[in-house]
């Protein structure tokens, strides 16, 4: 669990004009945020357009990751849905020898009671091979795991080793941290509060910002943990603009327009998403010049 102290970063799938994977501008992409000192890197998660994927560009998307990191960091790959038996047969079928832990978002959609999310969860506990950690976002699910089902998790399967808590409620981070069990992992959803969850008593984040500018986010996190907290907010500060940039019309969006002007891949999203305007595009632009 130590592996998942600090900043992991929920990686894009770069598109070619014509909307097919651009495996190259993705490579360059792992080598960005692993060079610029990111702890770990979420495969397939939401910031991946996974959900516009066909079977085969997943799998392309995997290689591609795997090859290009290594081994140099862990990889997390996301495995969730609201088809519970049909989560848990690919957590039967697939090969995870490359990766070191599952990220699974509470069933969507569905809108399910918290025994429904604790049942969901306690399946795919009992058939995951390897860790799984939780990941509760209800602005893009519709329903919200409060603390105590994921405590109870906790506690009744030891392969449950944390939670992505994106709820966007300090006080519900804080009452997860506070009655967690010792080794279960707080990490933050949400970059604009993270350093705050980490100060809390959070274990880091997994992050977008953090993969435009895994050199300042990955630094403030890891002085965040060494409760180093005025140098911390510093860089909280320093990134806070764009945060809210890379958010302001949709993820991934804003995080791509960030790629495209550092060099990295292009802008293009897969429809129903589209590119940021060009007046998000233009303010991106002039907060990379500046931070430089």
């Amino acid at each position: 669990m130590q592996a998942f102290i600090g900043t992991g970063v929920a990686l894009v799938t770069p598109f070619k004009k014509d909307f097919s994977v651009d495996t190259e501008a993705l490579q360059h992409i792992v080598n960005h945020v692993i060079d610029g000192g990111v702890e770990y890197i979420v495969v397939l998660g939401t910031t991946a357009e996974t959900a516009t994927l066909s079977k085969d560009e997943k799998e392309l998307v995997v290689d591609t990751i795997v090859k290009a990191n290594q081994n140099r960091v862990p990889l997390v790959l996301g495995v969730g849905g609201n088809n519970t038996s049909e989560v848990v047969n690919e957590l039967k079928t697939r090969d995870f020898s490359n990766f070191s832990a599952i990220l699974s978002v509470s069933p969507y959609y569905n809108k399910p009671t918290q025994k429904g999310i604790y049942e969901h969860f306690k399946a795919i506990a009992q058939a995951s091979p390897i860790p799984i950690i939780l990941y509760n976002v209800p602005g893009r699910t519709a329903s919200n795991m409060l603390p105590a089902t994921v405590i109870q998790l906790a506690k009744d399967f030891s392969n449950i080793i944390g939670i992505k808590e994106a709820a966007g409620d300090m006080v519900q981070a804080m009452k997860l941290i506070q009655h967690k069990p010792k080794d279960f992992l707080i990490i933050s959803g949400d970059d604009m509060v993270t350093l705050p969850m980490v100060l809390a008593g959070g274990a880091g984040v997994i992050s977008v910002i953090g993969e435009g500018f895994p050199k300042q986010f990955s630094e403030m996190v890891r002085l965040g943990l060494q409760r180093k907290v005025n140098e911390a907010y510093e860089l909280h500060y320093q990134l806070a603009d764009a945060i809210d940039m890379i958010f302001e019309q949709g993820n991934p969006a804003g995080i791509k327009e960030v790629f495209y002007h550092l060099g990295l891949s292009t802008n293009t999203l897969r429809l129903p998403l589209v590119s940021v305007d060009e007046n998000l595009s233009n303010r991106l632009k002039t907060f990379i010049q500046q931070l430089k």
